[in-house]
């Protein structure tokens, strides 16, 4: 885990050896993982899609605005931020 804050213009990335992967039989996405598998609601899905280790938290933002814009963009942009905090302290996410 890096000690830098996240902030937009970071670069998050999944831990080497860690991948997304959908389970068509529980119709959601899973964080796999050497020791097991982490199951993800919808949200943490579509947010981890979005890293690629090129794009940076304002892009992943701008990515989810655009695919749900019936959903107020502050709210998202507060999601996906708590989100990549979070998931960088449980140690799922690296960023630059």
């Amino acid at each position: 885990m890096n000690d830098v804050p996240i902030d937009g213009r970071s670069v998050c990335h999944l831990r080497p050896g860690w991948r997304l992967q959908w389970e068509e039989a529980q119709q959601r996405h899973v964080l796999l993982y050497p020791e097991g598998m982490v199951q993800l609601n919808d949200t943490a899905g579509a947010i981890l899609a979005q890293l690629d280790g090129q794009r940076d938290v304002d892009a992943v933002i701008a990515t989810l605005q655009a695919r749900y814009p019936e959903a107020p963009a502050a709210a998202i942009a507060e999601d996906v931020h708590e989100f990549m905090v979070d998931a960088a302290q449980q140690g799922w996410i690296h960023h630059d």
